[in-house]
């Protein structure tokens, strides 16, 4: 044949072995894959090499409040203002940039799961919230228990006039808390995989079978995984609308971003899957203000993973009324430093997502700098004092809106890919990347200031 005249004398035609392909192909791949370490140490480089140049920058900052305040307070509020916010904008920034979500593995076999939905005076919401779970069509046993927390209301009879035959009621004698209800329903779960959901959420499509997934898709050492929670209200108010880029960006974003380093730092209770054991093994939900970020910090304490299902989407009711929010923030701040007694260790113990303990542990005081200095600052702008608030503190901003594009873009696509539209809210997204600290910095103080000084713990979003 004519390709015979482009051999050599003697030369022989090597042949491929097909069995090879999938390996070589592979091969292929891996020139190109960046191994998860590998991005942490270039995002925390390029957010560490960001942070020398802000610093560097800041110097006749510091140096001219300095003449007005002592050196060391004129260092702690220019720290607070942009040396650190501007490092955690680069990290979240490089590190998304890098992200990759892991592909799943087919699933041939679900596991039975058990849903828990602790209530208490929830007769408006109860039913959409069943019927969502019932209407998942999980490829699985499911079972349903609904914990009544000792409500005064008919949820109970709402949730049993709905008929199904795999809904038990477990009652609680009087309202004791959300930890001593889900306790209670752990101990008489049948199945090893345990899911919670608050009694306002409602589930998206397949946000059952997305959730048991990732978790089978994972790493070894997963024992739980976040579910996307995302705003269900929003048309309410501006409050809502403003809390809807909230969940959409910072917290969705946030966590997608922990998980990338393997280990997200929150497994909220509003929608999350636990292994029954390692539930077990760190005793179940404590019984504090923040009982979901205390019991996830004691599984990330053991070296534990916790990881985030972006596309196990279900959509939540956030407050509609200033006080609410005030009393929700206020706990969240709170249960932060909960988590921080309960579990010191974790400054300790070096892993991938070391980052963000550390991050969490300044949120004090960016917040308390935030309210005490920077708002004085910017009334005293307002009258030509530029010694807080000025151009430097303009530097922050294209960090910010490059953040904000890149989460919007990210977040988009997972909306896309579930067939979800991002609702035109362009006035709640002004608010939001404008004053949204403003907004979370009060309640934030307080919330630490309550744990600080050991004041009465309750919820107070009733």
């Amino acid at each position: 044949m004519a390709w015979r005249a482009f051999l050599k004398p003697g030369q022989q035609i090597k042949t491929m072995d097909l069995s090879e392909l999938p390996k070589i192909i592979q091969k292929q791949k891996s020139r190109f894959y960046i191994s998860v370490k590998a991005k942490l140490f270039l995002a925390q480089a390029l957010a560490i090499g960001w942070m020398a140049f802000s610093w560097y920058l800041a110097l006749p900052w510091i140096n001219d409040l300095a003449q007005h305040v002592p050196y060391a307070l004129a260092f702690v509020v220019v720290l607070g203002i942009a040396i650190i916010p501007g490092y955690a904008f680069a990290f979240i920034l490089f590190s998304l940039a890098l992200d990759r979500r892991p592909s799943r593995r087919a699933v041939l076999k679900f596991p039975p799961v058990t849903v828990l939905i602790a209530a208490y005076n929830e007769e408006d919401n109860i039913a959409a919230t069943i019927q969502s779970i019932m209407k998942q069509n999980y490829p699985g046993y499911l079972e349903v228990i609904l914990l009544d927390d000792g409500s005064k209301d008919r949820t109970v009879a709402i949730a049993k006039s709905l008929g199904f035959d795999n809904l038990r009621v477990l009652p609680m004698e009087k309202n004791g808390g959300k930890a001593r209800a889900l306790n209670a329903g752990l101990r008489v779960a049948s199945c090893d995989l345990i899911i919670t959901i608050d009694a306002d959420t409602y589930l998206y499509e397949s946000a059952l079978e997305n959730i048991v997934s990732r978790y089978l898709s994972d790493p070894a050492g997963t024992v739980a995984v976040a579910g996307a929670v995302f705003v269900r209200n929003s048309r309410k108010n501006l409050l809502t609308k403003i809390q809807e880029w909230d969940y959409f960006h910072g917290i969705a974003v946030v966590k997608r971003t922990q998980s990338l380093y393997q280990g997200t730092l929150v497994a909220q209770g509003a929608f999350s899957l636990y292994t029954k054991a390692a539930l077990e093994e760190v005793g179940g939900w404590p019984e504090v203000v923040g009982e979901d970020i205390v019991m996830s910090w004691a599984m990330l304490k053991k070296d534990y993973r916790i990881g985030y299902a972006e596309d196990a989407v279900v959509f939540t009711n956030v407050p509609e009324s200033w006080r609410q929010f005030y009393h929700q923030r206020r706990r969240w701040a709170r249960g932060l430093i909960e988590a921080f007694k309960h579990h010191p260790q974790v400054l300790v113990r070096p892993r991938l997502n070391w980052p963000f303990f550390f991050l969490n542990l300044f949120y004090p005081l960016l917040d308390a700098v935030f309210l005490l200095c920077f708002l004085p600052g910017v009334i005293a702008a307002c009258f030509g004092y530029f010694w807080i608030a000025g151009p430097m503190t303009l530097a922050v901003l294209p960090l910010a809106i490059l953040n904000n594009l890149l989460m919007f873009f990210v977040q988009r696509k997972v909306f896309n890919n579930q067939h979800l539209r991002v609702r035109r809210n362009i006035g709640g997204f002004l608010i939001y990347v404008l004053f949204a600290q403003l907004l979370m910095a009060a309640p934030s103080v307080a919330g630490y200031f309550a744990e600080f000084a050991r004041l009465r713990k309750t919820w107070g979003t009733k």
